[in-house]
């Protein structure tokens, strides 16, 4: 069949490697959607509140390839949510010396 078949054989040789990588990587990528959120949230919330630059130069900053899908800013409170591939994290302002931490728990605003 290899030889007959040198395409498709590579094709399903390249397949089997990439199943290989992804299972042996499988903890990593689980952990992938959480990042996008939390990279947002929490570099907003340091753009916006610890360095005071303006809402759309911040949201600027943050922007991603992958999208996000909801965002919320509660500049009362110095807080911000971001949900983006199924998961949602909140950074929050805590003073001057510490800047913004992400909260353990996201806001269910969103």
């Amino acid at each position: 069949m290899i030889v007959r078949r040198p395409v498709l054989s590579l094709f399903v040789l390249a397949l089997i490697l990439l199943a290989a990588t992804a299972w042996q990587n499988r903890q990593h990528l689980a952990a992938f959607p959480g990042i996008i959120s939390a990279y947002t949230a929490k570099e907003y919330c340091s753009c916006r509140y610890v360095m005071g630059n303006p809402a759309d130069y911040c949201q600027g900053y943050v922007k991603q390839y992958v999208p996000t899908s909801a965002f919320l800013d509660d500049a009362e409170h110095k807080r911000v949510t971001a949900s983006g591939l199924g998961r949602s994290n909140t950074a929050a302002w805590v003073s001057p010396h510490q800047g913004c931490r992400l909260m353990p728990e996201a806001d269910s605003t969103l």
